[in-house]
């Protein structure tokens, strides 16, 4: 799986870094970025129930 978030759609909220601190984390500008491309198989629940819980869809999991 792999995870990206779009900057463009992000607000900030930082829920994601909370469900899932091991891929996702805070940038300098206040947005999330994603740490690592290719999650890893036992981090895709949690990276899934990061994408779901994001306000605005700015994750992107493939």
């Amino acid at each position: 799986m792999i995870a990206y978030v779009e900057k463009d759609a992000c607000i900030g909220c930082g829920a994601c870094p909370s469900i899932c601190p091991e891929i996702f984390e805070m940038d300098d500008d206040g947005l999330a970025v994603s740490m690592k491309e290719q999650v890893p198989q036992d981090l895709e629940d949690s990276a899934q129930e990061a994408a779901e819980s994001c306000p605005t869809e700015a994750i992107v999991l493939s």
